[in-house]
Parts: C-alpha cells; structure tokens; sequence
C-alpha cells in the first residue's frame, strides 16, 4: 500500500544562520501537502534565519538532533546558507544522523551550502551534485561529481544551488518520496 502526501514524515535540520528561504519554502509546502514536518536542532531554543543579508525570523524546534530515530522519517532536508551548514558539519550528531538516513536508504535533500554537510558525512563519492558554486571544489575533492544544475538527484540524494532552484528542489522531493513509497 503507498502513501498519500499526508503519511509523509519529513525532518529539517537547521540552526542558526539558515537560508530563511531554503527551511521556510519546502516547510511551508510540505505542510500545505498536509506532510508531518519536524525541526530538529543543536538545542530546544527557537533558532534564527538568515534572510537577505540580515536576521531573519525564528522557527520552533521540535526536537534535538540527538533524541532523532532515523526509522521515524521518510526524508531529511538540509536547507542552507553559509552559517547553518558550516556551524552543523562540525556536530558529530549531525554527521551520524546524515549518516544512518543514507545508510537506511532514506532521501537527503541538501541545497545551496548544505551539501558541505554530505561532503563531511562522507556520503558523495561517486555521485552527481550539486551546490553553491563555492563550495564545487570542497564536493569535488570529496569525490562528487559537481554539476551545475537547478536539481541533481543521484543514489536517493537530492541537491539544488540557490534559492532561485526551490521549486525544482521541492518537485523532485516530492517526486522521489512517491516513488519510494509505491515501491
């Protein structure tokens, strides 16, 4: 039996400094498809988005990373930015959770700076990705092959450059979440 958009469990992973849009929209989509979506974070407090080179607004945590069982979601996504990705690749909780939803099999959507975060899981090598074009040389010499490209889907690992690729980001979540489910 498949799922409706409405069984879908999705986990966002973020902490201070995220891309207001890269959280807010797949968020916001999600739980007009009537999803379950989470935010996991380093600590219970409220964390703080980053939008057009200034502070942006807060969204409520759900969990702490650590309390996190991989088996409860469908898919994690990774929004950006440059603080939030580079402040959460230095979390080993972080790193294993990224680890054990690709280990599982489950969907990682990654964008803009987020794949630094696959990069540091040690996920990539060998796939197709992409990101913000600063980091293209950290994915490649983690072994990825960088393309540029508004999405990139490979091995159940999704990722998107900027913003501006939201919508096909959100698509291609979406389109791999139904294939996963009617398998």
């Amino acid at each position: 039996m498949s799922k409706s958009h409405n069984d879908y469990k999705i986990l966002i992973v973020a902490t201070h400094g995220y891309e207001r849009s890269e959280l807010r929209v797949p968020y916001e989509e999600f739980k007009k498809l009537g999803a379950d979506v989470k935010i996991a974070s380093l600590s219970n407090e409220p964390i703080q988005g980053w939008d057009n080179g200034d502070w942006g607004d807060q969204i409520t945590v759900d969990y702490l990373i650590k309390e996190i069982n991989v088996q409860d979601f469908d898919c994690l996504i990774l929004p950006g930015g440059q603080i939030n990705p580079d402040l959460l690749r230095t979390e080993k909780t972080v790193i294993t959770l990224i680890q054990e939803f690709h280990k599982q099999g489950k969907i990682i959507a990654a964008i803009c700076h987020a794949p630094w975060l696959l990069v540091e899981a040690q996920i990539i090598n060998g796939l197709c990705v992409t990101s913000y074009k600063s980091i293209k040389t950290d994915i490649k010499n983690a072994g990825g092959i960088w393309v540029d490209d508004s999405v990139v889907c490979d091995a159940a690992i999704i990722t998107s450059r900027n913003p501006d690729d939201l919508p096909s980001f959100v698509s291609k979540i979406i389109e791999e979440l139904e294939q996963s489910t009617n398998k």
